[in-house]
């Protein structure tokens, strides 16, 4: 008789203790490289079982996984890679926080809090409360273990909201005004932080003359402004992809 296997959502000897919220997990990834591999979700979950000591895994967990159903947290991930013979960053989506930057790049929480200069304590609760608090040397540090790109450290280091405050106040009135408090906050040479804001405020204000030419009346035009102010952002970054995608961030 087949034993009863665990639910994907409810592993064996868990703990019950609360667990941090697990990274984005790129499903199609894990199905790709198990296949290439020749491994069947079954072998997969002997592997882990036997080779990374986690004996709930089973194979309507790994077929879970992969269909999106349920997500490897932390230590499930590692295994799954030694597994699948590939790092932690491969079986992740984007990273969005400072916890994921650093499981994407296989770090223990204990290397990245010596590299900055705080005691883990301090960096874990920076972790969980996704709040960045360090000084400039502690920041470039940061930014170079986890080999941050500009906008991945802005978001990181929670300034993605004031950025965005800044940049609709200089599409709105005048930019040169913004040029130095954006400046302050995003670590790039002055003359493209000018030209990106120049061309930002004229696309907005274009924008709008524009949707007010085609006699769209007063609601058409708000919304396109609406709807450009509120991926302010996106344009921001959209419009300095002159800078290398790999550039680090220097501060």
């Amino acid at each position: 008789m087949r034993r009863p296997q665990a639910q994907p959502n409810q592993p064996h000897n868990r703990s019950s203790r609360r667990t941090p919220p697990t990274p984005p997990f790129n499903a199609p990834a894990a199905r790709r490289l198990r296949a290439a591999l020749n491994m069947r979700p079954e072998h997969v979950a002997y592997g882990m079982r036997t080779s990374y000591g986690l004996p709930y895994v089973t194979e309507d967990l790994v077929i879970a996984w992969e269909r999106e159903i349920a997500s490897p947290d932390n230590s499930e991930l590692t295994a799954l890679a030694g597994v699948l013979w590939c790092s932690p960053s491969e079986l992740l989506g984007k990273p969005r926080t400072l916890r994921e930057h650093r499981i994407a790049r296989g770090l223990a929480p204990e290397d990245v809090a010596r590299t900055v200069g705080h005691d883990l304590g301090t960096y874990l609760r920076m972790e969980e409360s996704d709040d960045w608090q360090g000084t400039d040397r502690q920041s470039a540090a940061l930014a170079d273990v986890l080999g941050l790109t500009v906008p991945d450290f802005i978001t990181v280091t929670g300034r993605d909201a004031k950025l965005a405050d800044l940049l609709r106040s200089a599409v709105t009135t005048r930019w040169q005004a913004y040029v130095r408090p954006v400046g302050k906050m995003v670590p790039l040479d002055r003359r493209l932080l000018e030209d990106a804001l120049q061309e930002l405020h004229q696309s907005y204000q274009g924008q709008m003359t524009a949707t007010l030419s085609w006699g769209g009346g007063g609601n058409d035009s708000s919304a396109a402004g609406r709807e450009f102010l509120d991926r302010i952002v996106e344009h921001f970054w959209r419009t300095v992809q002159g800078m290398p995608p790999d550039v680090s961030v220097v501060l």
